[in-house]
């Protein structure tokens, strides 16, 4: 079975929160940054990448995403400030392997 990828991306901002799912998390976000996808990720400019969790089987992850998107957004800031307080851009991290 499939891994996945649940990710939260921002813009320079932080504006605005995009939750995603992805089996590749790499390529994903670097979609993401380059703009080549049209939508809401495009339209807000959401290029920063602010979280993310891994998942041995991507229907688990899909499951999470779910979730995540029904909650309000102090509860998400909550989430990522618990492993990334600055709201730091994790995209040399998960260029460089997670």
């Amino acid at each position: 079975m499939n891994s996945g990828f649940v990710y939260i991306m921002t813009n320079p901002y932080k504006e605005v929160l995009y939750i995603g799912v992805t089996n590749n998390l790499y390529r994903r976000v670097l979609e993401h940054r380059s703009k080549t996808i049209e939508g809401f990720t495009n339209k807000y400019n959401c290029t920063i990448i602010v979280y993310y969790e891994f998942y041995e089987k991507i229907t688990d992850a899909i499951r999470r995403e779910k979730q995540l998107k029904n909650w309000k957004r102090e509860w998400k800031l909550q989430l990522i400030k618990e492993k990334n307080p600055e709201l730091q851009d994790l995209w040399e991290e998960i260029k460089n392997g997670y």
